[in-house]
This record gives structure tokens, sequence and C-alpha cells, in this order.
């Protein structure tokens, strides 16, 4: 599933009566359809579930690119389940790199 986010990396508000949940960044490519569109892939610290966010980004212009930090905290809800076990399990272990050697507003 892809979740097209416009919204900046940290303003991922929450109503009190959601749960949230923390995720790390677990990837960043760019779009093979459009290079100008920064693909995101954070999960959660056991891979099972991730959130994909898209955002513009102008690769030839002079402004710096979309922030992304080591980990955001976004509504559970928004979570989709990773069904292979194989990208579940690199989830995870990138996930625990990205928190191990980063804190969570960290721009990476």
């Amino acid at each position: 599933m892809s979740i097209d986010d416009t919204r900046a990396e940290g303003d991922d508000a929450t109503d009190a009566d959601t749960p949230t949940e923390r995720v790390w960044m677990v990837e960043r490519t760019f779009s093979a359809d459009s290079p100008h569109i920064l693909v995101v892939i954070y999960a959660t610290p056991d891979g099972s579930r991730y959130l994909q966010k898209e955002r513009a980004f102008n690769r030839f212009g002079s402004t710096p690119g979309p922030e992304v930090t080591a980990a955001i905290t976004v509504p559970a809800d928004r979570l989709e389940p990773v069904d292979d076990p194989e990208e579940r399990d690199r989830y995870a272990s990138e996930a625990a790199r990205m928190a191990d050697r980063h804190d969570p507003d960290d721009a990476v």
C-alpha cells in the first residue's frame, strides 16, 4: 500500500484517543515511475508492520530535499502488515540498526 503523505515528517499529529506507534526508517529510494518522488518506508521494531511515505523532491533544484528522520510516531491504524517473512526480517534488522545508531529525531 502506498500512502501519499504531503505533511512534514514530524507532522504526524493524532488526537489523544488514537493509539500511536513509533516506526523506524528502514528503506529510502526514489520512485521508479517518477524520479522526483522520494519513497520512505518506516517499520515497527519487529518488522511486522510498515508505513510508506512518498514525498516530492526536486533532485536538481537548489533547495534541500525533504527531511527524513530516523523514526516517526504515527497512528497505529495507518500501518500495513508485512506479509513476506524475509521482508519482515529485513525490516526488523534495519529498524534495530537505526534505533542503535540514531535518536528518533535525527535527520538521516
